[in-house]
């Protein structure tokens, strides 16, 4: 989600059912205290957002930030992954938020489109445009309007290994994608399968697609299938299904093979590599990992845990693909101009600098001081994320309409949890997708 989510987005940050459920009895409905004083002292804003665990809890940090500098009272409400239906639902009871993070372009643009969004304010604008790459105003914009300020970002082209593993089995890095897969095997002979797979949760399988497509067909195709110029029957992408079902389909490769990968949800996928009893060498997901890594199982970034870059498939570049949050004021919502005053604030570099001391995120902002991340490891990702500007490539289902590209069991994350289940028909996978993204996109 995650961007998530996906982006991270949609990530439980936990591998224990007992850590989950304290986390949740607490955090549900929870609410920062007010500082005494401050512009807006006696208001009350009301956030809704799809980050659980470890995430939502620094996200709450943000708040109490935001709380201390303007006397508001905030209010945290989990979305769950399908935010979209979360809030028509909230919208049409007549209790929606004031601000939702929204984890996906799709769902930003529905919102727009619908009616629902404020515009951002002259202030909050002026801010992002001297903080953030044109590209994350791009995204926020929708026919000329900008609503979405984002603020959390994800750099999705990252493999995250155990070193231990890796030594044990005698492998280094790989630095193309079939070193990869002959990596992967050698840490099966040596005991232990290459990947953890999150299968249980479609979009880690799209963001597995979404890679291996923009190395291998390139960007200009990527940009064009992300929009639906090009149909999902097109060659490029039936070849990258027939990559991406090489891997799915060897039990070297996706440890437990495909039934126990259609179990695995994504917060288990990462403890299979840095739990306490690990059934994989490698997971491949976004930054967030290491935050997991390091928050849940007390790894060490850079040492105990590790990741390189996705790397390059059949002679294609590197990918970069990135997803986000970002954030939008409802017209629904009962106090938008104090929500408008959260986006303001989220807008600089303090608000991110909260979060990015306390682990387990990367912001697009480019004033935000390096120094505030708390390891070299996620400090140099960070640094990567802002020096690839314009060039980063958002989430392809992120930015496809929710009804395709970011809707539990039904869509892209459905006929690709099929693939994984039978990998033995790229051309079938490819119609179906075809099918189902002609009917979201309405061509």
């Amino acid at each position: 989600m995650r961007r998530p989510s996906k982006t991270t987005r949609r990530i439980a940050a936990t591998a224990s059912a007992a850590l989950t459920l304290t986390l949740g009895a607490t955090a549900c409905g929870g609410t920062t205290a007010p500082a005494s004083g401050g512009e807006l002292a006696g208001q009350t804003v009301t956030v809704a957002g799809v980050w659980t665990g470890s995430e939502q809890k620094n996200f709450k940090k943000v708040l109490d930030a935001f709380t201390q500098k303007t006397g508001a009272k905030t209010v945290f409400v989990p979305s769950g992954d399908n935010v979209s239906t979360f809030v028509g639902s909230k919208i049409e009871g007549g209790n929606a938020p004031d601000v939702v993070m929204v984890p996906q372009v799709g769902v930003l643009q529905q919102f727009a489109k619908a009616g629902w969004l404020q515009p951002l304010s002259d202030q909050a604008a002026k801010t992002a445009d001297s903080t953030l790459a044109p590209v994350w105003k791009n995204y926020g914009t929708v026919d000329g309007t900008y609503y979405g300020l984002y603020f959390k970002a994800a750099h999705k082209s990252t493999v995250w290994y155990s070193p231990a593993a890796f030594a044990q089995a005698g492998v280094g890095e790989p630095k193309s994608y079939a070193d990869l897969l002959k990596a992967g095997r050698t840490l099966a002979d040596s005991g232990r399968p290459a990947f953890a797979v999150a299968g249980e949760d479609g979009w880690t399988l799209t963001d597995w697609f979404e890679n291996i497509y923009l190395s291998q067909a390139g960007p200009q195709k990527y940009d064009q299938l992300a929009q639906h110029k090009i149909k999902w029957t097109d060659d490029s992408v039936v070849k990258a299904l027939t990559t991406l079902g090489d891997l799915f389909k060897d039990k070297q490769l996706v440890a437990g093979g495909a039934e126990t990968a259609l179990r695995t949800d994504f917060p288990s996928s990462v403890e299979q590599v840095f739990g306490p009893e690990p059934k994989a060498g490698m997971v491949y997901e976004g930054d967030f990992v290491g935050g997991i890594a390091k928050d849940q199982f007390g790894k060490k970034l850079g040492e105990d845990a590790k990741f390189f870059p996705f790397p390059a498939v059949e002679g294609g570049a590197a990918p970069v693909v990135s997803g986000g949050d970002a954030a939008v004021v409802l017209k629904d919502g009962k106090n938008g101009k104090a929500g408008m005053k959260l986006l303001e604030f989220l807008a600089g570099p303090e608000a991110a600098g909260v979060w990015a001391s306390a682990g387990g995120f990367l912001s697009p902002n480019t004033k935000v001081d390096p120094a505030a991340y708390g390891d070299d490891t996620t400090r140099n990702t960070a640094k990567s994320l802002v020096a690839a500007g314009d060039s980063v490539r958002f989430d392809m289902s992120d930015q496809a309409p929710a009804a395709f590209g970011g809707t539990k069991g039904a869509g892209e994350w459905k006929l690709l949890q099929d693939f994984l289940r039978d990998p033995s028909n790229p051309q079938g996978t490819a119609a179906e997708l075809e099918a189902a993204a002609a009917k979201a996109y309405g061509n």
